[in-house]
């Protein structure tokens, strides 16, 4: 029984040259899925079709989505920068560029259709910030979301916690909306996780912050074991699940919530 129901279907993995998205792509390719990948930088993936793409530039992003034209099954919105990258780059990859991006596939998909973001659980602070995120999203034009970010420095910040963030309301948001076209959003918020990225994060924040999101664990995840929620979220089987934000994170938010990790790396010094 083909319980994710990947056979023959139609996919976009964007940013899949490594990490959670290649590993992604490897598990797509494994369950018999037509798999087109986009990335800035090109994949060694078997796949089906390789387009390069720079989340930075609408037009470049327009130009990767009609060449791989015809129906789309689903997208897997695996791209991202960290928060060592320019703030305003970090915000139109993460952010603007996958946003705009999935507005372009949307043109074609159809109902059934499927679209799975990465978040992170360094945006789990969206429902403290509403006030700045509903504003943000409801900005549809990839200029002037960028506009925002320049007319908003201090708010942006280091662009990551923003762009996360503004990923997870968003999909709630496109969540109500979509379904009545029988196509469902959602996305995840990944555990730290060994990627190549993770150097990039090792370089910008402390050891002991870091060790406070791999709680109650002890370790980070693996891209195959963030490759496998986002894989399932676009199945068959999760035909009832829209508009999630779903934490990969071996328990972190759940023993945050009632008192068991400690988080005493992330207050402020006195």
């Amino acid at each position: 029984m083909d319980f994710l129901g990947y056979e023959g279907k139609r996919v976009l993995v964007c940013g899949c040259y490594s990490g959670m998205g290649e590993a992604t792509a490897k598990l797509l390719v494994e369950l018999g899925a037509e798999v087109h990948g986009l990335d800035f930088k090109e994949s060694a993936l078997d796949l089906a079709s390789f387009s390069l793409v720079d989340l930075r530039d609408p037009a470049s992003i327009d130009s990767a989505v009609a060449s791989i034209g015809g129906k789309v099954d689903a997208l897997f919105n695996c791209a991202g920068l960290p928060q060592t990258a320019p703030p305003l780059d970090v915000m139109k990859v993460n952010y603007a560029g996958t946003r705009h991006l999935t507005h372009r596939v949307l043109e074609h998909m159809g109902e059934g259709g499927a679209i799975a973001s990465i978040s992170s659980n360094g945006g789990m602070g969206w429902s403290r910030r509403m006030d700045v995120l509903m504003p943000l999203i409801a900005i549809e034009d990839y200029a002037d979301i960028v506009k925002w970010c320049e007319d908003n420095p201090d708010t942006v910040n280091e662009g990551y916690s923003l762009s996360k963030e503004a990923v997870i309301v968003w999909t709630m948001r496109m969540g109500a909306d979509l379904i009545k076209r029988g196509i469902r959003i959602n996305c995840t918020l990944p555990a730290p996780t060994q990627t190549p990225m993770m150097d990039e994060f090792e370089s910008a924040t402390k050891k002991e912050v870091l060790d406070t999101f791999i709680q109650p664990i002890g370790r980070r995840s693996t891209p195959e074991e963030q490759a496998a929620p986002l894989v399932y979220l676009n199945s068959d089987g999760a035909n009832f699940v829209n508009g999630l934000a779903m934490p990969v994170d071996a328990g972190f938010m759940g023993a945050m919530v009632t008192g068991q990790v400690d988080m005493s790396a992330l207050m402020p010094a006195e």
